[in-house]
């Protein structure tokens, strides 16, 4: 049996990748609304797939998938969020989509005799990354941590945890049969990497939505038309409103002062509360990196760490005392360079296992020498330490008096707060609040998403308000730190049609919304086309009334003021020669037109030196296409064969089976 060592957020998050990642994946692209077209007899089970061969004489083969099955992956899928019965159905239905995939998938791997036995299992959870998480120091947090471990993340038994974790080691090697003779040519990696390593400068004309909305001045009979056409738009568009009244009450209202705190309760406080004020034992530290990928080939690897050694060398020539000066300059941790490396105060844990060793094994002012993560080459450096302890009374007792004060004032608010009530639905709340030196307050009449002034918080009040019947009794509301309010609501207009003369002015603003995107569209295609008939983006600019700007130097994956992130809004903009103007780039809000001023490619040095990562990346994003096509045609094989049956009761009333 495979064994794990301890809790950790790594291991939760490492597992489940490996397990589901794929399976997402499958989802997201291979839903097929037509897989499911037969019905499963069996009341117990979601769905079966019919295999190739046969048992005995008669019987086809079939794989059946649970309920169980199906609602294991389905809470995977919303871990985290609670989802309406309404919707399981359809959860239930795409979870059942990524189980019966998976199980086809380990059928065609089977077919071409792929296996993993327990001993594949084993060495993948002791390799790499698993092995720093699951099994550091070669230790094993034994078989109850185990089995508590994956039901509490997995929500399965540990047999069939390692099943999963045998069936993702069969999808893998399915994957690289399937895919092993993808190849990327040497001049597709060249021209992969220029084009994103390609920066440009240009100039550009800027058309805004909200400007061009100004222009748009309908006369009033054409928004009569519009109010008409759009009736039901406005049907009930005023909503419902109330007039309320109320008295607020802070703590300065309190009968008797601000509560006071004894010495005893704040001994209890701190007795019953002894862990809140313990403290882990930690190192302030510092850091350069110089990264590198842990599949970097030997040489990429020997050339970070002699980068990493040189900049070691030198900070051991004055015993680092220019530190942050070097980690501004060479570190590649863009959270800390620019703060000279500092990570702050950490926690055992808090980093990778070997950083955590080495950070915690120094001493204030020592440098490391160079610690290999799956991030590249560390070098770190301790600042301080703090050993492990809890603060004593003296030290936090300001903090609790300030806890129990303002539980004492919240407890006497609501208190007070429903006495005046009581008070109120007897004599009224002007009486109630005139006895007691308070002030009742009247609204105008208002909706339910308005503010009330002078409340931190109005929501609660409103909330009850507009639930409750006008004139009943007078209610409590809190409406912030240990402030409340007593109130009733004494008036209701319901939710109406408003006439056009009222509503006037929000008809005219969605009449512009109406035609400013079409207008958007026109005028950023006419700057277009005067610009490059007179070539001259500036003038045209001008004679339109766009904003001309300049951008810097950008590549793909910067962004630019009013464009956005250049390799989603404007990534046809590198395809162009310097001088050149484009064509219209309009999302809806803004128009652009540039006119390229630079463009800087990679040298062929810069190409060499990233070769390799480039190849890997191209060649797992080739690889991807080639198994998605795979796993699509495999899928519909089935489906054509009518080898996937489902139980409609179940597809139907996904939470009988719970």
């Amino acid at each position: 049996m495979i064994r794990f060592l301890q809790k950790d957020t790594r291991f939760t998050k490492a597992i489940f990748v490996v397990i589901i990642a794929a399976t997402c994946v499958l989802m997201v692209i291979f839903l097929v609304p037509g897989i499911f077209n037969d019905t499963a007899s069996n009341s117990d089970t979601y769905a079966s797939i019919r295999h190739g061969g046969f048992i005995g004489r008669f019987l086809p083969a079939q794989d059946t998938i649970s309920t169980a099955d199906v609602q294991i992956v389905a809470k995977r899928m919303m871990r985290g969020q609670q989802i309406p019965d309404m919707l399981m159905p359809m959860v239930m239905q795409q979870a059942a989509q990524v189980v019966i995939q998976q199980r086809i998938l380990q059928e065609e791997a089977h077919r071409l005799g792929i296996t993993a036995t327990d001993d594949d299992a084993r060495r993948f959870l002791h390799t790499g990354m698993w092995g720093e998480v699951l099994f550091p120091d070669g230790n094993y947090i034994g078989d109850e941590r185990y089995a508590e471990l994956v039901s509490d993340n997995f929500g399965m038994t540990t047999e069939k945890f390692e099943n999963e974790i045998k069936d993702q080691i069969v999808s893998d090697r399915l994957r690289d049969l399937v895919t092993g003779g993808v190849t990327v040519s040497p001049a597709e990696v060249r021209d992969s990497y220029r084009r994103q390593a390609t920066k440009i400068k240009f100039t550009y004309a800027v058309l805004s939505a909200d400007d061009l909305s100004k222009t748009i001045n309908p006369t009033d009979a054409e928004l009569q038309t519009f109010f008409t056409q759009n009736a039901a738009r406005y049907h009930n568009a005023d909503p419902e409103t109330r007039k309320i009244d109320y008295i607020t009450l802070t703590d300065k209202d309190l009968p008797g002062g601000k509560p006071q705190v004894t010495d005893a309760e704040v001994q209890q406080y701190y007795s019953q509360n002894i862990q809140n004020y313990h403290v882990d034992a930690q190192v302030k530290v510092r850091h350069i990196l110089i990264s590198v990928d842990p599949s970097a080939t030997p040489a990429v690897d020997a050339a970070a760490k002699a980068k990493a050694q040189k900049i070691l060398d030198e900070l051991r020539k004055d015993d680092g005392r220019n530190f942050a000066e070097l980690a501004k300059k060479y570190s590649d941790d863009p959270g800390s360079k620019d703060q000279g490396g500092e990570l702050g105060w950490i926690k055992h844990g808090v980093t990778v296992p070997e950083f955590d060793k080495t950070a915690f094994s120094l001493q204030p002012g020592q440098i490391s020498g160079l610690v290999r993560t799956k991030f590249g080459y560390h070098i770190i450096q301790t600042e301080d330490k703090q050993a492990a302890h809890t603060k004593p009374l003296d030290e936090v007792r300001s903090s609790i008096v300030d806890i129990l004060t303002k539980q004492k004032e919240a407890q006497a608010g609501q208190a007070f707060a429903q006495q005046l009530a009581a008070e109120a639905q007897k004599s009224g709340l002007a009486q109630t609040a005139a006895a007691h030196h308070l002030k009742v307050e009247s609204t105008d009449y208002i909706a339910a998403n308005s503010d009330l002034p002078g409340m931190t918080d109005s929501s609660k009040l409103l909330a009850a308000a507009f639930a409750a019947q006008p004139n009943s009794a007078p209610q409590v509301a809190a409406t912030g730190d240990s402030a409340y309010a007593v109130f009733q609501a004494t008036g209701m207009k319901p939710a109406h049609t408003p006439t056009f003369d009222e509503y006037k002015s929000h008809i005219l603003a969605d009449f512009r919304d109406q035609q400013v995107t079409s207008l958007l569209a026109r005028k950023t295609n006419e700057l277009a086309d005067r610009a490059r008939v007179e070539n001259d983006l500036a003038k045209a600019a001008k004679e339109v009334g766009a904003t001309l700007k300049t951008s810097d130097l950008v590549g793909r994956d910067d962004q630019v003021p009013d464009v956005g992130q250049m390799a989603s809004a404007a990534p046809s903009l590198f395809d162009l020669k310097v001088n050149q103007i484009s064509n219209a780039i309009d999302d809806g809000h803004t128009g652009v037109v540039a006119q390229i001023l630079d463009k800087q490619e990679p040298s062929d040095a810069d190409i060499a030196k990233n070769f390799d990562s480039t190849r890997d990346t191209l060649l797992n994003q080739r690889r991807d296409q080639v198994y998605e096509v795979f796993m699509g045609n495999l899928v519909t094989s089935y489906e054509k064969a009518d080898r996937v049956l489902l139980n409609r009761r179940m597809q139907q009333n996904p939470l009988s089976g719970t």
